[in-house]
């Protein structure tokens, strides 16, 4: 674990405050769908499953949150705002930066999908396409930003974008109580950051990833983070090289449980998603269902297990 890091950093009710009071409307309170385990195919007795509908969120994505805090925790300078994403972040860093009046530029991987991008020209970002992966992505957005001096903004691993994902567990615990576990997918590790600092030891928080994109899994194998190699159907969600400091200092702490799943499993999730309960997700969005649905993680009988729906920027097309 990173014993420079100060969980104390990661400061969720401040970044609620903020949120509340200088972006008023710009976080939506999210709904919460409460369903039998029978309702999702599961066979354990009393399950009861919480679908936490994080997709309606302003942008398509839970990075809302993360993104508005942290531009309202810094003054932004005449040249705006740069982030690197694989599209979520860059989308809610578009959203939040029209809401403030100020520039954006966006760093995308060759990999990030056309609907993305769209979205992206569509809310006045400049949009730099170029790279193999995130991380290409983002080398030359940290060039660019020593260029002009925009205000960075981390795709999952600084303070306040971890703190603003947080306020998401927040939310789950105001509008229903403690869960006894949280499933949650992983890329960067931003949101699963955020959720761990919530729920620390009260809520089992189980991180959740793709096969072909094992951030977390692979440090843990190896006692650091490492690079690995990215693919697969969640490539442009979950694509991170390696998980982020914050991240793996929480989720050390605080999470017990990295499951992979495998790009069958999430694309039937998704798939189910759409054609059962017509809530029309990106494959990211799809691994908590998937662990449940596959059997990779087991819930205890009478369990509230709460699925986060991290994120709706997916083209209706793949859902055919």
């Amino acid at each position: 674990m990173n014993a420079s890091f100060d969980e104390r950093s990661i400061d969720i009710e401040a970044a609620a405050l903020r949120l509340q009071q200088r972006a008023p409307g710009f976080v939506r309170e999210t709904p919460l769908w409460k369903l039998p385990g029978s309702a999702i195919g599961s066979k354990v007795a009393g399950l009861d499953v919480w679908l936490k509908l994080e997709h309606l969120q302003t942008s398509g994505s839970f990075k809302a949150r993360g993104m508005m805090s942290r531009l309202l925790a810094h003054e932004i300078p005449a040249s705006g705002v740069i982030v690197a994403s694989g599209g979520n972040a860059g989308i809610a860093t578009a959203a939040a930066a029209r809401a403030l009046g100020v520039r954006c530029e966006v760093f995308l991987p060759e990999v990030s999908p056309e609907a993305k991008r769209a979205k992206l020209r569509s809310l006045g970002a400049d949009v730099v396409v170029g790279g193999a992966a995130y991380s290409d992505a983002l080398a030359a957005c940290l060039e660019r930003q020593r260029q002009t001096g925009a205000l960075l903004t981390h795709a999952y691993d600084q303070p306040e974008v971890v703190a603003g994902a947080g306020t998401l567990g927040r939310e789950i615990e105001a509008q229903a109580g403690l869960p006894d576990a949280v499933l949650v997918s992983v890329g960067g590790g931003g949101l699963i950051g955020g959720l761990a600092a919530w729920f620390g030891q009260r809520s089992r928080v189980v991180a959740l990833e793709p096969e072909r994109a094992p951030t977390l899994f692979r440090a843990r194998e190896n006692g650091a983070p490492v690079d690995v190699e990215v693919g697969g159907v969640a490539a442009d969600s979950l694509g991170a090289r390696r998980i982020g400091e914050i991240a793996w200092a929480i989720t050390q702490r605080h999470v017990r449980d990295a499951l992979l799943l495998s790009d069958d499993a999430i694309r039937a999730a998704q798939l189910w998603l759409w054609r059962e309960l017509k809530l029309a997700v990106e494959p990211a969005a799809a691994l908590p269902l998937a662990a449940l649905q596959s059997g990779a993680w087991q819930p205890s009988e009478g369990a509230k297990v709460c699925l986060v729906v991290c994120g709706a920027n997916v083209d209706p097309a793949t859902l055919a």
